[in-house]
């Protein structure tokens, strides 16, 4: 009686493992959605941003200070702070949390002409 149940869960057994496969498939999908999608998505705009950096951008650092770029080097930048324009500190690119590009006065005339 013994290996009746032996040979009748053998069958079940080989259905568990693909179940178990099925499960570690759709969790790594989950987990790339969820996790390393974004996290690249971030990375790549983070690189954009920094190669986009110009001379007279305003920018916002992680310590929450605004500030103007006034030089730019491979990895620092200069960003002169507040109407005072005697504090000027280098800081790391990574240091920059957002960009605010200078409008030039040209955009600015097309505004006034279109109203």
């Amino acid at each position: 009686m013994g290996n009746v149940l032996l040979t009748a869960q053998a069958p079940a057994a080989g259905g568990g493992i693909m179940m178990l496969l099925v499960y570690v498939v759709l969790f790594g999908g989950f987990f790339y959605f969820m996790a390393i999608r974004p996290q690249k998505k971030e990375r790549n705009r983070i690189q954009a941003m920094m190669e986009a950096l110009e001379v007279g951008d305003s920018v916002l650092t992680n310590s929450g200070f605004y500030g103007v770029i006034i030089d730019i080097s491979d990895e620092t930048v200069i960003v002169e702070f507040g109407s005072n324009r005697n504090c000027r500190i280098p800081m790391q690119k990574s240091a920059i949390a957002q960009i605010e590009k200078p409008e030039s006065s040209q955009s600015k005339d097309k505004e006034k002409d279109s109203k």
